[in-house]
């Protein structure tokens, strides 16, 4: 007999996020410094597993402006569409940041699509 794996799932699932469209923010927003500005990004869990809390979001490059990372994934049951809201303060100094993000599985492994917001900070 097969023995069982125990840290294996009863079923292998895939893991893909399909980036949609920006909600709030877009890119290229003229954002008065210091502000708290919540961006939201419509997305599709593309894949067969479903998010729960032991799915993340994380920074991988640009500037946090202030998000944590990582930080939970909105759950969603596998091709369902969702939002993913993260909360940003444009920076203090005037100029054009750009913050881009990335889903990551349970065991940290990145996977889907990348999502970003690209603001132009105006002099305080």
């Amino acid at each position: 007999t097969p023995t069982q794996d125990q840290n294996a799932h009863p079923a292998e699932c895939t893991n893909n996020l399909y980036y949609l469209n920006d909600i709030t923010i877009q890119d290229g927003s003229v954002i008065q410094a210091g502000t708290t500005i919540q961006k939201q990004w419509q997305v599709k869990n593309s894949g067969s597993c479903n998010w729960n809390s032991t799915y993340t979001i994380q920074l991988i490059s640009g500037e946090g402006m202030g998000a944590a990372s990582p930080q939970s994934i909105v759950p969603a049951r596998g091709g369902a569409e969702g939002i993913i809201t993260i909360a940003f303060i444009a920076p203090d100094q005037a100029g054009n940041y750009t913050s881009t993000w990335q889903a990551f599985d349970p065991a940290g492994h990145a996977f889907g699509d990348f999502f970003s917001i690209q603001i132009n900070v105006s002099a305080p």
